[in-house]
C-alpha cells in the first residue's frame, strides 16, 4: 500500500493494480476499522484505494506509519452484503447501444443480454453520482470500449457498459458508457434511512423485465 498526503487534512492509500474483489474486501475491512478511531473524520473507499480525512495536520509521518501498521495487521472477516435483483428493460429506445454492442462482439443482442444477466456482480464502490455502483464481475466477453462521442444526457436508470465494468446511472447526466437497457429501480432516495440502494460489498443480479428489439 502506498500512502500519500493529498491535502492539509487527508491522505490517499493506494493498492497496486489491478483491482480485485479480495483487495476491495481488505479495503472495506480497513475502512470499517479506521472509522472506529475517534480522531479520523471520514474514510472513503474508492476503486483499489481509500482516502482518510483528518483534522488539519502539519506532519503526516505519524499518521502514515500508523496506517501502514494497521494495514499489515488487518484481520479480514468474511463480509456478506445484501443481495439485490435489478429488473432491466433491454434494448429499444432505453438501450439504444445494445445492437452496436452485439455487433462489436460479433453476436446477437440476445447473447449480450444472456451474458449480462448470467453473473452475480459485486459492488466495489459507490461514486461518480450518489448511488452509482461500480460493479465487479463483468464477463470479459462483454468488455466494450466507451463511446467515442459521449452523450450530453444519459437518462436516469440507464444500464450501461464502460470498458471492463457495468453500472447504472441513478440520475440523468452526460456519459460515455454503452447503454444496453434501463431500470425503474431507484438507486438513490433521500427519504430512505439509507439513501443509496446499493452499498460497497453488496451483490447484484440483473434480471430481464422485458426485451425491446
Amino acid at each position: 500500500m502506498h500512502i500519500t498526503p493529498i491535502s492539509e487534512s487527508a491522505v490517499v492509500c493506494v493498492l497496486p493494480p489491478p483491482a480485485t474483489l479480495d483487495q476491495q474486501r481488505r479495503l472495506w475491512a480497513f475502512a470499517h476499522q479506521l472509522q472506529q478511531e475517534e480522531d479520523i473524520v471520514e474514510v472513503v473507499v474508492g476503486m483499489n484505494n481509500l482516502t482518510v480525512f483528518m483534522d488539519f495536520m502539519t506532519d503526516f509521518t505519524p499518521l502514515i506509519q500508523r496506517l501502514e501498521q494497521s494495514w499489515q495487521t488487518l484481520t479480514v472477516n468474511t463480509f456478506q452484503g445484501n443481495h439485490i435483483e435489478i429488473p432491466v428493460i433491454y434494448g429499444g429506445e432505453v438501450g439504444q447501444d445494445l445492437i452496436e454492442v452485439a455487433e462489436y462482439h460479433h453476436c446477437s443482442p440476445q447473447e449480450i443480454i444472456d451474458r449480462h444477466t448470467a453473473p452475480t456482480y459485486t459492488v466495489y464502490m459507490i461514486g461518480f453520482q450518489p448511488g452509482f455502483p461500480y460493479l465487479g464481475g463483468l464477463p470479459e466477453s462483454l468488455h466494450t470500449p466507451r463511446r467515442a462521442n459521449p452523450r450530453t444526457e444519459v437518462p436516469a436508470g440507464s444500464v450501461g457498459i464502460g470498458g471492463a465494468q457495468t453500472g447504472i446511472y441513478p440520475f440523468a447526466s452526460p456519459g460515455g458508457w454503452q447503454l444496453i437497457g434501463h431500470t425503474e429501480q431507484a438507486l438513490f432516495d433521500k427519504t430512505r434511512e439509507k439513501s443509496t440502494l446499493l452499498q460497497a460489498g453488496d451483490t447484484v443480479k440483473f434480471v430481464v423485465e422485458r426485451i425491446e428489439l
